[in-house]
């Protein structure tokens, strides 16, 4: 094929293998089993697919920042795709296979190809990449090198990639600059604060990787606090939990604590004290906090795979690039929604997963929900669905967000969600059968309000025998629920609340082993759930899931304000 421009090598290296593609995103954090390499997203076109040798063709990467620790263990144990190759921008996975290269000499090539080259390459059955070609029966693709950017870099950017500041700010220095290079950045911005995500013990790789920075020293320089981790800190060994595993995912938030982290643990930082204000220029990960900073406080931060959140805090610098600039943060999809009369709480976990799947590439303008009126809760539940579907770090609600006004492009265009589209969703995401044994609540981690609201409901009664009611949340929440007098009603109500880990972090035996079918008011974990926990899941109300609290049954059915 003739060269273009557009057909470039993001990290460069040889490879050969089968191709694998698909025309759907995957996050391979909850998407792809780290043990295995085989995909384990049961809503996913690939799943059940080996990924180990294969040309992985995909659009993007979507879902949980750490992709990038998931892919880093896939590369350090043998297991990874021997080629990335995307048709658009992508951070997540990038950054995984950056680390493996600059940190432990183990390079994975990634490439970015137009459409048409990209739909070419698809058709194969093999490929071969090497610097400058990829060669596929009968097809030959001539790859541009590596983009360079000269960055507009201070004098203090300068000093720490000289290492003046020491052999971990100058690595994390490096990287950064190479993120900035490969997105197309100018310069850097200065950040004022960050949120670790990389503390989740997805694969060993995490604990290498944290561990290798503190033995370097590693301290941040601006304020950081730190996402939901594996265990309840100070109980795992009481629970059970075996060291095999509580150990290491111990060991790596001990590791951030030493490099000056908060140890907040909670994938809710826009609950704490510390949230941003509206303008602010922060470093996030964890997706749905990402995704709530920018559309809901009105802040400002890319969506920064693990590990290249780590290396902003350290350094207090940030790629410019992506919704750090204006011009980034505009919506290129109009979504017009069909509102049905008296919606309750499960209309915005389903909203946020059909937004992220009719805008999986790019920023959308909701329209038609501002008469709804949705509280913090309702759209924390929303911005954590979409984030399960679509790579984009932010979205708009006309009427309700604060940059919905004029955030559309003039060259946007246009799709729809109606009736028909959320009686679908809500069929994908009730598989499991009437009977439960558990009650999923808090992912992301639950709210104080969302507290307050599961005691009124449970007030005077108690759950099935036969039913376990967990919730997940914040240290923070925890103590102000537990000041309040709502922690002791809960657990008078013979709910369990945890603190430290999210649901999507949890495992037996704190999951209870016996559950065969779970019910969840999140739209995030109804979606990942049936490959994290291998369990069938069913999704619904906050009132869905009290009445499987009481009873051990919810009948299989659509709720009143779609039926």
């Amino acid at each position: 094929m003739k060269q273009s421009a557009l057909d470039r090598s993001i990290l460069s290296g040889p490879a050969e293998g089968p191709v694998i593609a698909t025309k759907e995103a995957l996050s391979f954090w909850g998407g792809v089993d780290p043990a295995t390499g085989s995909v384990i997203d049961v809503h996913h076109p690939l799943h059940g697919t080996c990924l180990t040798g294969g040309i992985l063709m995909m659009p993007s990467s979507r879902g949980s920042c750490t992709g990038s620790g998931v892919l880093l263990d896939l590369v350090l144990t043998g297991r990874a795709p021997a080629a990335l190759v995307f048709s658009e921008a992508e951070d997540v996975l990038t950054l995984g296979a950056l680390i493996a290269s600059e940190m432990f000499g183990k390079p994975l090539p990634v490439l970015r190809l137009g459409s048409d080259a990209f739909a070419a390459l698809a058709q194969a059955k093999t490929a071969v990449i090497s610097d400058t070609a990829v060669v596929a029966d009968g097809l030959e693709i001539a790859i541009a090198p590596p983009a360079t950017t000269a960055l507009d870099l201070t004098d203090a950017d300068r000093a720490m990639l000289d290492g003046r500041q020491g052999v971990a700010v100058q690595q994390a220095m490096r990287i950064i600059c190479a993120m900035a290079a490969q997105q197309g950045a100018l310069g850097l911005v200065d950040v004022t604060q960050g949120h670790i995500d990389g503390c989740i013990y997805a694969s060993p790789a995490n604990l290498t990787f944290a561990e290798k920075m503190a033995d370097m020293g590693a301290q941040v320089c601006v304020p950081t606090t730190m996402n939901a981790i594996s265990v309840d800190h100070a109980n795992w060994q009481a629970q059970g939990v075996p060291s095999s595993f509580g150990d290491p995912a111990a060991r790596l938030a001990d590791a951030y604590v030493r490099m000056g982290c908060r140890p907040t643990f909670t994938c809710s930082p826009y609950l704490l004290e510390s949230a941003p204000q509206a303008g602010e220029s922060i470093a996030w990960a964890e997706s749905n906090a990402v995704i709530f900073a920018n559309t809901v406080l009105g802040a400002r931060t890319a969506k920064h795979p693990d590990f290249l959140d780590l290396c902003i805090a350290l350094t207090g610098r940030a790629p410019l690039s992506g919704v750090y600039l204006d011009e980034q943060r505009k919506a290129r999809r109009i979504i017009d929604v069909e509102l049905p009369e008296h919606v309750d709480d499960a209309f915005w976990p389903l909203i946020g997963y059909l937004a992220g799947r009719a805008a999986p590439d790019r920023i959308p303008l909701l329209r038609g929900l501002g008469s709804a009126r949705p509280t913090q809760d309702d759209l924390k539940a929303l911005c954590a669905a979409f984030g399960t579907t679509s790579a984009a770090p932010m979205l708009h609600v006309e009427g309700v967000t604060p940059e919905a006004v004029g955030a559309a492009r003039g060259d946007a265009d246009h799709a729809s969600i109606s009736r028909a589209d959320m009686a679908a969703a809500w069929a994908v995401l009730n598989g499991g059968p009437e009977e439960v044994e558990l009650v999923a609540i808090g992912s992301p981690h639950a709210s104080l309000s969302e507290c307050r609201a599961l005691a009124e409901v449970l007030a005077g009664r108690r759950r099935h025998a036969d039913v376990a009611v967990i919730v997940t949340a914040g240290r923070q929440v925890i103590g102000d629920a537990r000041d309040e007098g709502l922690l002791g009603r809960l657990e008078d109500a013979g709910v369990q609340v945890l603190p430290d880990l999210c649901w999507c972090s949890i495992s037996e035996p704190l999951f209870p082993t016996r559950t065969r079918a779970l019910i969840t008011n999140s739209g995030k974990y109804a979606h990942y759930g049936p490959g994290l926990s291998g369990r069938a899941v069913r999704f619904g109300s906050l009132a869905d899931c009290v009445e499987a609290a009481l009873t051990g049954r919810v009948a299989p059915r659509l709720p009143n304000w779609l039926s």
